[in-house]
């Protein structure tokens, strides 16, 4: 499963510099079939990608450049928004230019089918798999989840806390983890993301009554103020004027009531500014997961994810 990671993972390992070395390192690569990646440096008029292999120039037709390019179910610009980013592929064989001058013919098109095959169309819902965050629209982002195949991930599915857009959690090239959620009607893996970053009690934990911790305004209500604490906890402070979401904020711990699944704050002092962009505190990285609750187990109401209903 290891071998067919989303694109950037390899691309600065030892063994993938070693193959580019020399010309024999990169026969040798051929003949052991190897998925390497490098930097795609140009997207010609023909769609054709020229990769940056070091020792020699590579280039990867653009009828290799991705499955479905042909038939037309991928875009174009799936290959053209490569440029200056990491791809992976096999060289196929070693060829002259028009000036006599080496050049490796690669194919990405094919370590994709390969993924699919021995990877992605093995997974089930619950799986837990490394993905790459390639870019983010309003209704969710989308991820890398192996050689350059993408997937969905619902905003609604990124974290308990709400929040207004992806970019409020992640940016472009993240490297993050995900949990299989199940397929679309055209079987393509649909992905989830909160299940991974701690229960109601497990993000409580770091918090005691008395502490003033810092916090992000997601929501401003009649009845009061959202603020998250953590990507999984978010707790309620009364009323306050003037406050509008994405502000941060300083905030005071009342109480914490886990069979309420309840913090109540008063809000110290709040501020425009950007929330600085943090790594995912993950509590669970790999391996499946077929139920998640993240609620107290003495909690009136229940909040769980079950993988195995998918």
């Amino acid at each position: 499963m290891t071998e067919y990671l989303p694109e950037g993972y390899l691309i600065n390992t030892p063994k993938n510099k070693a193959a580019f070395s020399s010309l024999e390192s990169i026969e040798a690569a051929i003949k052991n079939k190897t998925i390497l990646e490098a930097k795609v440096i140009l997207c010609s008029a023909k769609h054709d990608l020229i990769i940056d292999l070091g020792y020699i120039r590579g280039i990867i037709p653009r009828s290799e450049g991705a499955v479905g390019i042909e038939t037309g179910e991928t875009r174009d610009i799936a290959i053209i928004s490569r440029v200056n980013k990491p791809v992976c592929f096999r060289i196929k064989s070693i060829e002259k230019d028009k000036d006599g001058k080496p050049v490796a013919i690669c194919s990405r098109k094919e370590v994709q089918e390969e993924c699919l095959k021995n990877f992605l169309d093995k997974l089930v819902p619950g799986d837990i798999i490394p993905a790459v965050v390639t870019h983010m629209e309003n209704f969710g982002c989308f991820a890398d989840i192996g050689c350059g195949i993408p997937s969905l991930l619902p905003i609604d599915s990124i974290s308990i806390s709400r929040i207004s857009h992806p970019s409020d959690r992640f940016r472009g090239g993240d490297m993050i983890f995900a949990v299989v959620a199940g397929r679309d009607d055209f079987g393509r893996i649909c992905l989830s993301h909160k299940e991974l970053l701690g229960t109601w009690e497990e993000n409580a934990e770091k918090f005691s009554p008395g502490g003033t911790v810092s916090g992000t305004i997601r929501s401003v209500e009649d009845y009061g103020v959202f603020v998250e604490l953590t990507p999984n906890l978010a707790g309620l402070a009364e009323p306050c004027s003037n406050l509008v979401p994405g502000q941060q904020a300083s905030v005071y711990i009342k109480s914490l009531i886990p069979d309420k699944m309840k913090i109540k704050l008063i809000i110290v002092d709040a501020f425009d500014g950007e929330s600085p962009h943090k790594a995912p505190e993950y509590y669970i990285t790999k391996g499946h997961i077929g139920f998640w609750q993240y609620s107290p187990k003495d909690c009136k109401k229940s909040v769980f994810t079950s993988f195995e209903q998918c």
